[in-house]
C-alpha cells in the first residue's frame, strides 16, 4: 500500500509558471555590458605592462650575469663580445680565463628583438637595454639597466 495524500497541494502551494522575465533578463545583460565597458579597457594595458616588467626582469638577470663573468674573469666582455659572451665562450680577445656558463641562452626581449649591450656603458661600467615596443634605438620606451 502506497501513502497518496488526500489533497492534492497537501505539502504545499501548486508552483506556477517559473523563470526569467524578458526585462529582467536584459537589466542583466544591460549590467554586464556596462562592467566590460570599464574593465575590459583596464584589462587590455595589462600586457604591456607585463612585457616591460619582463624586460626589466630579464635584463635584472643578465646584468647579474655580467657581474659573474666580471668575478670570474675580471673584466665585463667587450661590446663586440656582446651578451652572447654569457652563453658561448668568446673566441675573439681578450678571451676570458676562466670562462663559466653563465646563461643557456641569449635570451631576446618580449617584443622578440635582441637585447643590447654597452662596455663602457653611457650610464654606468656597462649598460644592457631593450629598444622596447618600437624596436628603435632612443625613444621613450627603451627599458635599461640604469633604471634598476
Amino acid at each position: 500500500m502506497v501513502w497518496q495524500p488526500s489533497k492534492p497541494g497537501a505539502f504545499g502551494r501548486r508552483r506556477t509558471e517559473s523563470g526569467f522575465t524578458l526585462i529582467e533578463l536584459m537589466v542583466v545583460v544591460v549590467i554586464l555590458g556596462i562592467l566590460a565597458a570599464v574593465v575590459v579597457p583596464r584589462v587590455m594595458d595589462r600586457p604591456e605592462q607585463a612585457r616591460i616588467t619582463a624586460a626589466r626582469n630579464d635584463i635584472q638577470a643578465i646584468k647579474s650575469a655580467l657581474d659573474m663573468y666580471r668575478l670570474d674573469n675580471h673584466r665585463y666582455p667587450t661590446t663586440d663580445q656582446g651578451i652572447e659572451a654569457l652563453a658561448e665562450e668568446p673566441s675573439s680577445p681578450p678571451e676570458p680565463p676562466n670562462w663559466n656558463g653563465y646563461l643557456d641562452k641569449v635570451p631576446t626581449d618580449p617584443w622578440g628583438h635582441p637585447y643590447r649591450y654597452l662596455n663602457p656603458g653611457k650610464h654606468g661600467d656597462v649598460d644592457v637595454f631593450s629598444l622596447g615596443p618600437d624596436g628603435r634605438k632612443g625613444g621613450d620606451d627603451d627599458i635599461g639597466s640604469w633604471e634598476l
